[in-house]
């Protein structure tokens, strides 16, 4: 055999896999998952057997070391399912988390479309939007509180001056009113997250597709729906999914503006957990409320995880 023929046998031959690199990868790779394999078992896992076992626990007591002595049994999923002011509070709940999460993707989808434009002062308004993300619940709750205040709020004094009011109204008072407003609050604080991500999305799409669109003579809302919805739906989804499981576990805003009234209008599901809980202290009823709602959060969840991988641009 030539050099020749054999040097284009060795070109031919496949490279050698060094399998013992790949495996010393992998094995780095598992290494370093484990200090937070082990801090998901320990902060989330364990506690979330521990919630579902007492669950089962017939009886009220506040000992943890000792709950575990109660009588096991389906007692307080029975008394729970058969009360009517749980029933209450997933209507509640519904309407609170679609309500806040509806018009928050609204508000935060227009808000991104604008800042999507080469506007001036854009990346200050950015900022701006996104600073009532970092304002705690509470702090929210005093500021509508003092903005839908009755008698010198501003927004009733906004309606007076147009004509639309003429006395003062309790708009965290009134029954009919008081769900609403925990909405607006509460959309005030969530939209921010929203923008951010769609914004992203946004920077994503291609411009040569919107300019092919406007030679072929697509106006603006066939650009959106044709261009713009199908590049940033995946995304959306999962900032709905956020956003829902948020609002739908968060209690501060309700408890610091209504605790739950007027006359349970405005109790959710967290504000029913805590006052089972730590009102009257039925800790199995209330775990088995929470362990409830981590059902209906896997739900949310697998739900909106699926459109957004069946939504890839």
């Amino acid at each position: 055999m030539t050099r020749s023929s054999t040097l284009s046998a060795g070109a031919d031959a496949p490279p050698l896999v060094d399998l013992d690199f790949h495996k010393r990868q992998k094995a780095l790779s598992f290494a370093l998952l484990l200090p937070a394999a082990f801090a998901v078992l320990t902060l989330i896992l364990y506690p979330l057997i521990r919630v579902v076992e007492i669950s089962f626990r017939d009886g009220r007591m506040m000992n943890f070391a000792r709950i575990s002595e109660l009588p096991l049994g389906l007692g307080n999923y029975a008394r729970v399912l058969g009360d009517a002011n749980f029933w209450n509070a997933c209507a509640t709940s519904a309407l609170y988390v679609t309500g806040s999460v509806g018009v928050g993707f609204l508000i935060g989808l227009a808000t991104a479309l604008l800042l999507n434009e080469k506007l001036p002062g854009t990346r200050f308004l950015r900022t701006l939007i996104l600073l009532p993300w970092a304002v705690p619940g509470v702090i929210v709750a005093i500021m509508f509180l003092w903005l839908l205040d009755s008698s010198f709020g501003v927004f009733n004094a906004m309606l007076r001056d147009v004509g639309l009011l003429t006395g003062d109204f309790p708009w965290f008072v009134d029954s009919r009113s008081a769900l609403i407003s925990v909405v607006l609050a509460t959309v005030w604080k969530t939209y921010p997250l929203i923008t951010l991500t769609i914004l992203a999305a946004l920077q994503s799409v291609p411009r040569d597709l919107y300019e092919a669109a406007m030679i072929d003579g697509a106006n603006r809302w066939n650009s959106f729906f044709d261009i713009t919805w199908p590049g940033i739906k995946g995304p959306a989804y999962l900032v709905i999914m956020i956003s829902a499981l948020g609002v739908f576990r968060d209690i501060d805003i309700v408890f610091a503006t209504t605790n739950g009234g007027p006359a349970r209008a405005t109790e959710t599901l967290a504000l029913y957990v805590y006052k089972e809980a730590f009102h009257y202290f039925r800790m199995g009823a209330a775990t088995a409320v929470g362990t409830l709602m981590v059902g209906v959060a896997f739900f949310i969840a697998f739900l909106f995880a699926g459109l957004a991988n069946r939504a890839r641009y």
